[in-house]
């Protein structure tokens, strides 16, 4: 995957045509962006950030939100790393931005919850799934893309009405994320499934000899195996799975919508996995990706780069809804947002408690492209209650 990298010294600026140092006046929302532009949260967050510009860029052309308050940033590289996290958010908050942007992942926009909670300024994960992250992080907490436990309700759902009974699951403890399996399982059962076996590894690990053996012996095999590995756990493991001869439907989620995925080959044919969307012909996303390449010079690979234009519409919505840069007043205005037109979907976080609802679309590997499975509404009955670990 191509990175969008920004080469800055933590508690720098960013020098980009759109972006700014911090002000105060009436007429500036100011967005203090703690991410991930290096480390293992890069191929995320590195993405999400070049979409969050174009939005940046195209509201501050067309004069500003409601077409005068113009967005500026202060840009910090938080290296993939729970404890620069919170040292960055620190410094934002004491820089007085308005709004808060963490990193794609629950863990360090745990730790940098309880600063923005304390400071009363809304802060988003620019695409952390986990519906614990506004439960545990508190009401100035939100997340920007579809639940683990909405994906995995849709995902299982599919495969139940595939014809499949029998799942297996492959998950991590080290993230709330990789976890996102055992909601699979919940509702897999629900509907009447039967889970054969689970099993863990760890966010480092390259060798699944362990856990293909043991899927390989079941007899019968799993109709399903699913897990939310991602780089580089998932290439690592779908490989050797195959190399073994295990034919099972294989079924991921969001973590591995990137090209490399798409440039595994044989071994990746036939993987289903679930996203925040896909470009059907007219849609909003293909008019995004259009815009992206047009900016960029590039075609867009992944859907996160949509994800972070849709971020800033979103805050440009509270904003407006709002009339005001108050930081306080805009976390009101969020909580009640309703049907924000973004690239991927319509958004609304009125009602949710911080996790948005959008759309989910389910995407299969088809001969090295993406091939649209479906995009279904979860069934709300099934949806499982955020795991508290």
């Amino acid at each position: 995957m191509k990175k969008f990298l920004t080469p800055l010294i933590l508690g720098t600026a960013l020098a980009l045509p759109a972006f700014g140092a911090a002000s105060a006046a009436d007429d500036t929302l100011t967005i203090g962006v703690a991410t991930a532009q290096t480390g293992s949260l890069a191929p995320f967050d590195g993405p999400v950030i070049e979409g969050f510009k174009i939005a940046v860029d195209e509201i501050n052309e067309a004069g500003g939100i409601d077409g005068k308050i113009k967005i500026e940033t202060i840009d910090k590289d938080v290296r993939s790393d729970a404890a620069q996290t919170s040292i960055a958010t620190q410094e934002l908050v004491d820089a007085g931005v308005d709004v808060l942007v963490l990193p794609c992942d629950a863990d360090p926009a745990f730790a940098a919850a309880s600063i923005s909670g304390a400071a009363q300024i809304p802060a988003f994960s620019t695409c952390a799934s986990s519906p614990t992250l506004p439960v545990m992080g508190g009401d100035y907490m939100f997340a920007n893309f579809p639940g683990d436990n909405v994906q995995a309700t849709v995902s299982a759902k599919w495969a139940f009405d595939q014809g499949h009974r029998s799942a297996y699951l492959l998950y991590s403890p080290d993230t709330q994320y990789t976890t996102l399996p055992l909601y699979f399982g919940d509702v897999f059962e629900a509907l009447g499934g039967k889970i054969l076996g689970k099993a863990t590894y760890k966010l480092d690990q390259q060798d699944f000899s362990a856990e293909v053996t043991k899927i390989k012996a079941l007899d019968p095999q799993p109709d399903v195996i699913m897990t939310s590995a991602y780089e580089p756990n998932f290439p690592a493991f779908i490989k050797q799975l195959r190399a073994a001869g295990v034919r099972s439907q294989v079924i991921g989620s969001d973590g591995i919508d990137s090209p490399t995925t798409f440039s595994l080959g044989e071994a990746a044919e036939g993987v289903v996995f679930s996203t925040a969307g896909h470009p059907t012909a007219g849609s909003p996303l293909e008019k995004f990706n259009k815009l992206y390449e047009e900016k960029m010079g590039k075609k867009s690979e992944t859907v996160f780069n949509a994800i972070g234009y849709d971020l800033v519409k979103v805050i440009a919505a509270a904003v407006k809804e709002a009339g005001t840069t108050d930081s306080v007043a805009l976390r009101d205005a969020i909580a009640n947002l309703e049907n924000v037109q973004g690239a991927t979907s319509l958004i609304t976080y009125k009602g949710t408690m911080g996790m948005p609802v959008r759309e989910v679309s389910l995407v299969r590997v088809k001969d090295g492209k993406r091939e649209l499975v479906g995009q279904p509404s979860p069934d709300a009955d099934l949806i499982p209650a955020p795991r508290m670990q």
